[in-house]
């Protein structure tokens, strides 16, 4: 029993597996859809649960997720689609286990790498939604160097939130505006909605008409609070890591068959 105890102790560990998703690389084109939106915005949930269903590490699930977030990318600048926004890390995810959080950060290096020169060659045009200054230096150098890189493109709108949080967003812009006040450049009863969204990290973007969250959460979680004051939710109980060209197909199909009436009645 000791030398099966011993032999069972000092055994290699099996490496972790690469799950191929369900991913259909074959989407739809923009003539198939009735409407779509302008803006998409997707909270990519459901990584760890993917990676707990597969016996595998969280680590293991955001990089999961980042191989299918490459092919959703893809496809939505071939829709022509205006803005994508992608919910990558928020304020709050600094609190999770410091190896998840080294892992994220090791995400946003490799994607980077990876991704960039395709990115700027299809004139996707990359900004970052959030606090760079909080990131780690590397990290931080990569995201600045992305949106100076692709800053004149005019293609898709990449937004990436990464320590991002809604209240702090729009905190941030009445601050920027108080000090206007304070300066004697601004009357304060001239504030509207329009200066408000002009001082967004999205200024000059529309808002939002889709929001998606995967795995069958329904919530914001903090994300572009502002803007998506009249966005459409879609809750796919799909995990983000399955979460498929085709599925993605099915949520701009059920935005398209909506009926918009931002308050009025028609």
């Amino acid at each position: 029993m000791f030398k099966d105890t011993v032999k069972k102790f000092f055994a290699p560990k099996e490496k972790e597996r690469f799950i191929p998703s369900k991913k259909s690389t074959a989407g739809m084109s923009a003539r198939d859809f009735k409407r779509l939106p302008q803006h998409v915005a997707i909270i990519m949930d459901g990584n760890g649960r993917w990676a707990k269903r597969h016996r595998l590490s969280v680590s293991r699930g955001h990089r999961q997720g980042t191989e299918n977030l490459r092919e959703i990318i893809r496809h939505t600048d071939d829709l022509g689609i205006h803005a994508l926004s992608l919910y990558a890390f928020s304020t709050e995810n600094w609190s999770r286990p410091q190896e998840e959080v080294d892992a994220l950060m090791q995400l946003i290096l490799d994607f980077f790498a990876s991704e960039i020169d395709e990115l700027d060659a299809k004139n996707v045009h990359i900004l970052i939604l959030g606090d760079k200054s909080r990131l780690p230096e590397k990290q931080r150098l990569t995201l600045i160097e992305a949106e100076e890189r692709t800053a004149g493109n005019t293609g898709l709108h990449l937004n990436i939130a990464i320590n991002y949080g809604g209240r702090d967003e729009i905190a941030r812009a009445a601050r920027e505006l108080a000090d206007q006040v304070a300066g004697g450049m601004l009357d304060p009863a001239l504030i509207n909605e329009q200066m408000i969204a002009d001082h967004l990290y999205t200024r000059g973007q529309p808002d939002v008409d889709l929001l998606i969250r995967t795995s069958g959460e329904m919530r914001l979680s903090n994300f572009l609070l502002f803007q998506c004051a009249y966005a459409e939710f879609v809750f796919p109980k799909t995990l983000w890591p399955d979460f498929s060209v085709r599925d993605y197909d099915e949520t701009l199909l059920d935005f398209g068959g909506r009926e918009r009436r931002f308050g009025k009645r028609l």
